[in-house]
């Protein structure tokens, strides 16, 4: 008598396949949310370039560091928030800038040396690793 060959996948190779898949997701899912973390928080770095531009222009042109805040010597007003940019402050030539809760919460901090060619670079997304100099 013969046999009927059948084809198809087992109980336990179907198993298998499961508990691979479930062990590549716990592991991708993580890095999927600092990845997008990552790219919210590059939104507020990039919001400060204007920022950073028009600093270094007024340094350039002898305006005194205490005199830099938002709104005069040519640095913009203070932007609206958005979803990942909370606000952008100047204080003494100093810009910062904090994220939403959607973004981290970080803040990132910039100081500007003499004549503003040159950035020291601080905050809290410093340790985050979400900035760096």
């Amino acid at each position: 008598m013969q046999r009927k060959h059948t084809s198809g996948f087992s109980l336990i190779e179907l198993m298998i396949v499961v508990t691979i898949i479930g062990i590549l997701a716990a592991i991708a899912l993580p890095s999927y949310h600092d990845y997008v973390k990552r790219a919210r928080f590059a939104e507020v770095v990039a919001a400060t370039v204007p920022f950073k531009t028009a600093i270094a222009l007024a340094l350039q042109k002898g305006v005194a560091i205490t005199d830099l805040k938002n709104g005069t010597h040519g640095i913009p007003e203070t932007p609206k928030e958005t979803n990942n940019l909370k606000s952008i402050e100047v204080t003494d030539g100093v810009i910062k800038a904090t994220a939403t809760t959607a973004a981290g919460e970080y803040t990132f901090i910039q100081t500007p040396k003499k004549e503003g060619s040159e950035w020291i670079i601080d905050g809290t997304c410093k340790n985050a690793g979400m900035c760096s100099d």
